[in-house]
């Protein structure tokens, strides 16, 4: 099959060439950015991207923000993401339509060659390969932010103070209200969020990064 590779260390983007043609694949293009991923898929319309997540120029989710264009632009095209990085937003974005020829691996995760090539032609086909923990992290992503929707107006006025740096003392002179109030409200808050009391003055830090989404 013709496929397009996105992978910006140029020693695996050699590798990953040389195994898909040693398995009889043809590689229409090797490239090491997201510009270069797009413009490829544009040209060749390949079976399938295998696309890295981090690449230039800031190496953070260019990749996968560029597979998910590629899935708007060309929904024939499969997309196999592999990495050694799960982006939970984009990935949750790739997997919100069909999941039908999409795959997500992490580069340590696959043990044997013939299982990464299997991936490959099972996701050109039109299935779907995901890694136990991507997809575990993906649906931790969702649980926070359900429980954040559950938050009264006012628990989400608490959550944000805090968020800020407040103590309860000061978010009750904000809010004008009791700091037996905030205390309640703050209760509240760790309960929706499934933070227990085990995990003791930890919770404020926890429940201010699910706040800002970390």
């Amino acid at each position: 099959m013709r496929i397009v590779i996105a992978e910006d260390s140029v020693v695996l983007r050699e590798g990953l060439t040389r195994l898909l043609a040693d398995a009889g694949h043809d590689v229409v293009a090797a490239v090491d950015d997201a510009t270069g991923l797009v413009d490829a898929v544009d040209e060749h319309r390949p079976e399938i991207a295998v696309v890295d997540v981090r690449m230039p120029p800031t190496h953070t989710d260019e990749g996968l923000r560029a597979a998910v264009q590629i899935r708007r632009d060309h929904p024939e095209v499969a997309v196999l993401v592999f990495s050694q990085y799960v982006e939970e937003r984009y990935a949750a974005e790739l997997l919100a339509g069909s999941t039908k020829k999409i795959g997500y691996l992490l580069k340590d995760r696959v043990a044997d060659v013939r299982d990464f090539l299997d991936a490959v032609a099972r996701v050109a086909a039109g299935g779907t390969v995901l890694d136990p923990e991507v997809i575990s992290q993906i649906f931790s992503r969702s649980r926070r932010r359900d429980a954040l929707n559950a938050l009264t107006p006012r628990e989400r006025e608490v959550l944000e103070a805090m968020a800020e740096g407040y103590s309860n003392q000061a978010i009750a002179a904000r809010l004008v209200v009791s700091e037996g109030a905030i205390e309640k409200h703050v209760s509240n808050i760790f309960a929706k969020l499934g933070l227990a009391p085990s995990e003791g003055e930890h919770r404020r830090v926890l429940a201010v990064l699910t706040y800002l989404g970390v």
